[in-house]
């Protein structure tokens, strides 16, 4: 069976516990730790949930929050299960298979 995984990014909610409300006030706290990225990369970052994520970053993010990544990072998995209609009624099997069979040919003599 296919598992389906995800995950929340939770940054925004970890740097507002710890009085941290703009991703301007992050910039130089990531610079302090070597991580020197614009203004709007750091806007994306908060604001958004990323794909990739530096492990550098993910240190100095959990190094300026006195937190961990599974703090930043909630990961969800479940089952997929099996792939529904878009009614949600399962199709119906023919009645009477026998009737689909094809016949033997016939071959007649030339008259």
């Amino acid at each position: 069976m296919k598992r389906k995984v995800g995950y929340t990014w939770l940054l925004r909610e970890v740097m507002a516990q710890h009085q941290v409300f703009t991703a301007t006030e992050l910039v130089p706290l990531l610079r302090e730790r070597g991580i020197d990225l614009s203004a709007s990369q750091v806007h994306r970052l908060v604001s958004g949930t990323p794909e990739r994520l530096s492990l550098q970053v993910m240190a100095a993010l959990c190094d300026i929050l006195s937190c961990t990544p599974a703090d930043l990072v909630a990961t969800t998995a479940e089952n997929a299960g099996v792939r529904k209609t878009a009614t949600g009624d399962l199709p119906t099997p023919p009645s009477n298979v026998a009737k689909l069979r094809p016949r033997a040919a016939r071959i007649l003599p030339d008259a």
